[in-house]
């Protein structure tokens, strides 16, 4: 009898095995299609049936990394190589993975890892080349930085001696002061893929600077009852879509006032014509242009995702740290009418968090790894109650009764916040007291999402959602200036 027992339990194993085999087929299927959840669905269904088959985690690993979870791609990526540690892709997946969140000498490790047991892989060999540029890099500038005489770039600019060329015929600043006149020509400049002189860029750069530095950490605006702003969320460089935004709701005005609540540039390649574009709007309407930091405001995603390559080659590596110098300023949260409260990530690792805490954060720096100013740039909801770790692997996800306790305490009624691509370009979650949105439609030229603005009125402050769809915008590929590593390890 054990014996037929024994039998049996073999026969279902195998069974079992087949099963999980044919759920990963249709994972792969999905993923083919770049349709990462129901990816994730099934290689999630594969791993219950067969939990010790390193593919399976890798597999995953990969799809997490493209819907940007960070955080459970390494789960993965480092699960794979309990299960087998000789699993090559599982080193990549796990280097990747820490790439991803600026994690640079543990990706070295593992690339370390590859070139050793592959060593004529001319692929692992540039990618351990690359890694390791970056790590020398940062100790660099970690070295600099420890030197108290760190200046800004703008004390070694002369641009009032700046020439402009004769034979540039693109707009220029009106007297060094951006007018509306001077915004509609470079929004259409940059339409058509011509680029604003360098004199002009850094005069908007420098003033916005001088802007951004003299406002609080948290922005506090009230909205009459005849006012309305709207509130936009991530853009990431999709500069078309931009202007689709200002076609559908109007341009910026002291009547039509707006809120980008972060995450302006990286991935998209036109990033650099919406962070302008951007800044033009808060010079020319100081008090009802309002920007907020996203987590991308940031020197490690820039380097990562885009920007950094994007603002070297359409103009230079010094233009680029002083972009990273006018991201620091950027507030990190904005409060409506005392009672709507909206940043880029969500809320706190931790409860008793006040808005008074909010007002006294150093902001003028980047993001340290945990606390309050890592929260608001990083953090997500979740459906279940309590906190969670990250999916990111920063910050953390906190549940409706944090929300809950978080409004009570400060008597507010809701938060909105953006971070997160939706299917519909926003969602409404912890009871309509949480609520997402997201202004970059068919994210990435690949998600197929709408994006979505929110009009607020000082009458109610009763959210109303509006929603567009992607417009075709010139053959650049998003992530065209991203750091090789991530081009490569993100096929």
């Amino acid at each position: 009898m054990a014996h037929v027992s024994e039998n049996g339990s073999e026969k279902k194993m195998a069974e079992g095995g087949n099963d999980a085999e044919l759920l990963k087929e249709k994972a792969n299927k999905y993923f083919k299609e770049k349709d990462y959840e129901n990816a994730i669905k099934y290689y999630t269904e594969a791993l219950e049936l067969n939990p010790s088959n390193a593919i399976y985690y890798s597999n995953r690993s990969l799809a997490y990394l493209r819907t940007e979870c960070y955080g459970y791609a390494l789960a993965d990526a480092t699960k794979a190589l309990e299960v087998d540690k000789n699993y090559i892709k599982g080193y990549y997946r796990r280097a990747t993975s820490n790439m991803a969140l600026g994690k640079f000498k543990a990706a070295l490790k593992d690339y370390e890892t590859v070139v050793r047991v592959r060593p004529n892989d001319k692929d692992a060999r540039m990618k351990y080349q690359e890694c390791n540029k970056i790590v020398k890099q940062k100790a660099f500038e970690r070295a600099i930085a420890s030197d108290e005489t760190k200046k800004s770039v703008v004390d070694s600019l002369d641009i009032e001696n700046m020439t402009i060329e004769d034979d540039y015929v693109g707009p220029k600043l009106e007297d060094s002061k951006v007018t509306l006149t001077f915004m509609k020509e470079m929004m259409d400049w940059f339409k058509d893929q011509k680029k604003l002189h360098r004199k002009c860029a850094y005069q908007i750069l420098v003033q916005v600077k001088d802007v951004l530095s003299k406002l609080p950490s948290l922005v506090e605006i009230t909205l009459k009852e005849t006012e309305k702003i709207t509130i936009c969320g991530d853009t990431h460089g999709q500069y078309y879509d931009l202007l689709n935004i200002f076609k559908l709701n109007g341009l910026p005005s002291e009547t039509n006032p707006y809120l980008f609540n972060g995450d302006f540039v990286d991935r998209g390649s036109f990033s650099v014509e919406v962070i302008l574009t951007l800044f033009g709007f808060k010079l020319l309407y100081p008090d009802n242009f309002h920007l907020l930091r996203g987590n991308h405001e940031t020197d490690n995603m820039n380097q990562m995702y885009g920007f950094e390559g994007e603002v070297k080659a359409k103009y230079t590596a010094q233009m680029f740290q002083l972009f990273s110098e006018v991201f620091q300023w950027l507030p990190l949260a904005q409060c409506i009418n005392s009672k709507v409260l909206v940043m880029h990530g969500g809320l706190f690792s931790e409860d008793g968090v006040t808005l008074e805490d909010l007002r006294k954060i150093d902001r003028n720096r980047q993001p340290p790894d945990s606390g309050p100013m890592c929260d608001l740039l990083w953090s997500d909801p979740q459906p279940q109650n309590g906190r969670s770790i990250s999916k990111r692997g920063v910050s953390c996800q906190f549940g409706p009764d944090v929300t809950e306790r978080f409004l009570e305490q400060n008597k507010l009624d809701f938060i909105v916040r953006s971070h997160e691509v939706k299917a519909e370009g926003y969602e409404v979650t912890h009871s309509g007291k949480c609520i997402t949105v997201f202004s970059a439609p068919n994210y990435c030229d690949q998600m197929g999402n709408k994006g979505a603005y929110i009009h607020l009125r000082g009458s109610d402050l009763k959210p109303e959602f509006h929603q567009f769809t992607a417009v075709p915008h010139p053959n650049v590929k998003p992530m065209a200036y991203a750091n090789t590593l991530m081009q490569l390890g993100m096929m």
